[in-house]
């Protein structure tokens, strides 16, 4: 069924702000709409749902279908986060360090003590999984993604047999690792004597009122989502829009609770913009530890500062502004969220279909909304350039 490329808008006041130029609710929507064509497909199922938090309001757009019937996407529709739930893990992890519960400093095998018995991985601390600099990386963190599947059991012998490369410099050289993140998962897990899908919602997705936004446990690699989130939730499609698994698809190859991806709306991503952008104090210390998780720790040249979880860039490809962002990619569903914290500027792309670049349609959008017309169309001509 032809996708009709359908734009459908809604705004919430939240608060007043100032900008650092003045942008309309209009001028917005011209930005998104001409930038997201790109990720929309030209005929066959798909869409996306986008949340641009700017000014202290946030304004939604939708677009395109979330199934081959014609359902069409809407602000409260479910989507797979992919690689944008570790922005979750990012500020859950700052405010523990924060209160003084857990340090970047810590090594690893502290709180999973199977490790203590083991070789490298002993060295390894939480500050090295989160910017991606301890050396841990896993055939599955990688093309050509091997099937091998891993229970916890299996996992932890793994990393007691892990060797560091002889030539990496732990918390200096860059090496991405999705691994890290599920071993910082179970790290916290110990830390805090509780399932992470329960201490990520006690300690920031209830206090931030977000209704539709869940780690669910899974099963054949289908989530367990409450009916009602269940019936929100999209079905996913490859770059040619052939469906992939059934609504709820979770993938990955970490068999044991917490190791999923995280499901949300562009409603409830609206209001976590308006978290990571310094607008909501609770709960208390958020503020602190958005700007804790925003902080670079390592250098992965000449592209991005590494943060934790986040990637920061600045330079003549932002227009100088400080671009703080995360993309997020399976499959059969493509996401990012970016930052422009200077400029009170935030947005997020979610979509049904695998295999799309929405980072370089983030980037491009928010540039155009962070900056007057003449600097962001340089910027924008100098984006391209480092992204060929």
């Amino acid at each position: 069924m032809p996708i009709i490329k359908g734009l459908l808008v809604a705004v919430a006041v939240t608060c007043t702000a100032n900008a650092a130029w003045a942008v309309t609710d209009r001028q917005v929507q011209e930005a998104v709409a001409d930038e997201i064509d790109d990720l929309l497909p030209d005929k066959g199922p798909g869409g996306a749902a986008v949340a641009v938090r700017i000014d202290g309001r946030t304004l939604l757009y939708n677009f395109g279908t979330s199934n081959r019937a014609g359902k069409p996407v809407t602000s409260d529709t479910l989507f797979n986060l992919a690689s944008l739930g570790k922005t979750f893990d990012a500020t859950l992890l700052s405010l523990a360090v924060l209160k003084g519960e857990v340090s970047l400093d810590d090594p690893v095998a502290k709180y999973v003590v199977e490790l203590q018995q083991g070789g490298d991985i002993r060295k390894v601390t939480l500050g090295q999984l989160v910017s991606y600099t301890s050396g841990l990386s896993l055939p599955q963190d990688h093309p050509p993604w091997p099937q091998a599947n891993y229970t916890l059991p299996a996992f932890l012998r793994y990393l007691n047999n892990w060797k560091m490369s002889a030539d990496h410099e732990p918390g200096k050289t860059f090496t991405y690792s999705h691994a890290a993140y599920m071993l910082l998962h179970v790290a916290l897990e110990r830390r805090f004597g509780m399932p992470y899908q329960a201490l990520l919602e006690e300690r920031l997705i209830r206090p931030l009122g977000l209704t539709s936004t869940i780690l669910p446990l899974h099963r054949n690699s289908l989530a367990q989502l409450p009916a009602p989130l269940m019936q929100r939730a999209v079905q996913n499609y490859d770059d040619l829009g052939q469906a992939v698994g059934k609504p709820g698809d979770v993938q990955g190859f970490y068999h044991w609770p917490g190791t999923g991806q995280m499901f949300s709306s562009a409603r409830d991503l609206g209001t976590f913009l308006a978290a990571q952008l310094g607008e909501v104090s609770d709960p208390p210390l958020l503020r602190e530890a958005v700007a804790l998780a925003h902080r670079p720790i390592a250098a992965n040249p000449p592209y991005f500062q590494q943060a934790v979880a986040w990637e920061v860039r600045q330079g003549a490809a932002t227009g100088d502004a400080k671009l703080v962002d995360k993309n997020g990619a399976l499959n059969n569903t493509s996401s990012y969220i970016g930052l422009v914290p200077d400029k009170r500027i935030g947005m997020v792309i979610l979509t049904n279909r695998g295999e799309q670049y929405a980072a370089k349609t983030g980037r491009r959008t928010l540039l155009r909304l962070a900056l007057p017309e003449t600097v962001a169309m340089r910027a924008l001509e100098a984006l391209e350039e480092s992204e060929e």
